[in-house]
């Protein structure tokens, strides 16, 4: 039979093309796959950061908060070389985590004058006064936070041998007017009388409240002592009554701050609590009741001398002290018509006088409870605690 020409080239079409196809498509799939690969491996090794400039990286920015006053603070002393680390500091939080803790206090100033960490602030850039102890102030904050931790940050004031070195014009001095006074431990300190300090203490205040901290706690706020007080010269108080100096400082402070949403605290010497007197340092404490929310009297039975109230070695009677300093501090807070709620004693858990066992570190916190008060910070400068002195929650 005879096939005609068009039956033929379908036939052709019909059983070639798919012989073609079967021929050569495995080579074409085998190239596409190899090119395909191969831009795969181009890919991988491209890293999509680093072909962004750095300047067009935008960072997570980390929400600033804060939290109100616990109605009982708990608190202990982080100090800003713990709070850069990673483990120590761990140890400290764990330990909130696990007892009665819900507060920390943090170095934002100590006595070297140098602030713990940098702020974007060009008051304080200026200075020259930051470095970096503490590498993410609000990632820190925000991970207390994040664990309901209240944070006080706390600034030495006067003592600050760094803006002395700045400002000498501002530091005591010997009465020479020249030389600049060093305490026994050959620290040197801010006149109490000079605005300019007040000014950078309101700066350090407002900028670390930016960052986080809930509370900002005044340290060192004081004349000097431990030195030769014979050979002392004050540039900008000289003459003038000491506790009346240190009284304008809290009214300056409280005037600046008020309205910023900061709260504030002050540490004082112990002996405040029963001396009506300034003790030379011009600390007295109906003169700083009306400026802080909070005092913390530094009741340490340890710093209280031989003999006093008839007790031949204070430190080896923790209750019998912080009891009879702390109820003549409220008696006096009644009797100036304040609320006792602002009394919140610094408490001793350092072995200084006595070894302190937990008994004696608890016998505080009992002290501090009996009197009507329920607030209380503990102080270590080693920045360990005794837990067992501690009530779990």
């Amino acid at each position: 039979m005879k096939l005609s020409t068009n039956y033929k080239l379908i036939v052709v079409c019909v059983i070639g093309i798919p012989i073609a196809v079967y021929a050569f498509l495995p080579t074409v799939f085998e190239k596409e796959y190899q090119r395909k690969d191969d831009t795969a491996d181009k890919t991988q090794q491209i890293d999509p950061v680093a072909e962004i400039p750095e300047e067009q990286i935008i960072p997570i920015e980390i929400p600033v908060t804060h939290i109100t006053p616990p109605e009982q603070v708990k608190a202990i002393y982080m100090s800003s070389w713990v709070a850069g680390t990673t483990d120590f500091k761990k140890k400290l939080v764990d330990l909130a985590d696990r007892t009665e803790i819900n507060s920390i206090v943090v170095d934002i100033k100590d006595y070297t004058g140098k602030i713990a960490f940098t702020i974007p602030n060009t008051e304080l850039e200026t200075v020259g006064s930051m470095e970096n102890r503490i590498p993410d102030i609000k990632k820190l904050t925000k991970e207390l936070h994040d664990k309901n931790i209240y944070i006080i940050g706390r600034i030495a004031v006067f003592q600050d041998p760094y803006f002395v070195k700045l400002h000498p014009e501002f530091a005591v001095k010997q009465k020479d007017q020249k030389t600049i006074w060093k305490d026994r431990k050959g620290i040197t300190w801010m006149d109490t009388g000079t605005q300019e300090v007040w000014d950078y203490t309101i700066a350090i205040a407002k900028a670390s409240y930016g960052v986080g901290f809930d509370e900002i706690n005044f340290d060192y706020v004081r004349f000097p002592t431990d030195g030769n007080m014979k050979d002392i010269y004050f540039p900008h108080s000289e003459g003038k009554v000491k506790a009346d100096v240190l009284e304008s400082f809290f009214s300056y402070l409280h005037d600046n701050l008020s309205g910023t949403g900061i709260t504030t605290s002050v540490d004082l010497f112990g002996m405040v609590t029963t001396n009506t007197d300034d003790l030379g340092i011009g600390q007295v404490l109906d003169k700083t009741l009306p400026y802080f929310d909070y005092i913390a009297p530094m009741v340490y039975p340890s710093h209280f001398p031989p003999g006093w109230n008839g007790y031949a070695k204070p430190a080896t009677r923790p209750y019998e002290v912080i009891k009879y300093a702390m109820e003549k501090a409220v008696a006096r807070t009644i009797a100036l018509g304040f609320d006792t709620n602002k009394l919140r004693p610094w408490l001793q858990d350092f072995n200084y006088g006595a070894t302190y066992t937990a008994e004696m570190v608890r016998a505080q916190i009992k002290a501090t409870n009996d009197v009507g008060l329920d607030s209380w910070m503990l102080w270590d400068p080693g920045n360990t605690y005794t837990e067992s002195a501690l009530l779990v929650e």
